[in-house]
């Protein structure tokens, strides 16, 4: 029976972000926490002789959110750019999962036409320590480029 050992696993701080945004490689220090998930999209089917709906997959959508310390105006700029001008701006995000301590490894995931959905634009909160922001966005295409070491 296999066990997962305790220093086995991935702690969420050992990993680097960047965006590659028309051509310029960004690394992304100030992201607190991404998260980017497919859904499938599918269709209820019926048939007969059966009783129950099936169920068929026709598509996929990818959606994420990434919570950011309030420390740049890049995403600002990109949504400031699509009000005036009409430029929408499509970039990836290369997100590598780096535990040395994990006999898992690394894991490299490469999110591709990544697009802003919202962006706060001005922020200020005299309960805060520390400005942070949720950035949510849709992603059109993904490389899994490395993968985790398969533990026994």
């Amino acid at each position: 029976m296999a066990i997962l050992n305790a220093r086995d696993t991935i702690s969420g701080q050992d990993g680097t972000a960047f965006a590659t945004i028309n051509g310029e490689n960004i690394e992304m220090f100030y992201v607190k926490k991404l998260e980017a998930k497919i859904e499938k999209d599918k269709t209820e089917i019926k048939t007969l002789g059966r009783r129950g709906t099936q169920h068929k997959t026709t598509g996929w959508k990818g959606t994420g959110t990434m919570t950011i310390f309030y420390v740049t105006s890049r995403f600002r700029k990109m949504m400031i750019d699509y009000v005036d001008k009409g430029e929408d701006t499509y970039f990836s995000i290369k997100v590598t999962n780096d535990d040395s301590a994990s006999g898992a490894g690394r894991q490299v995931v490469i999110l591709k036409d990544v697009n802003l959905d919202s962006v706060i634009m001005a922020a200020l909160d005299t309960d805060s320590t520390a400005l942070e922001e949720e950035v949510a966005f849709t992603f059109d295409g993904i490389e899994l480029n490395t993968i985790f070491t398969e533990l026994s």
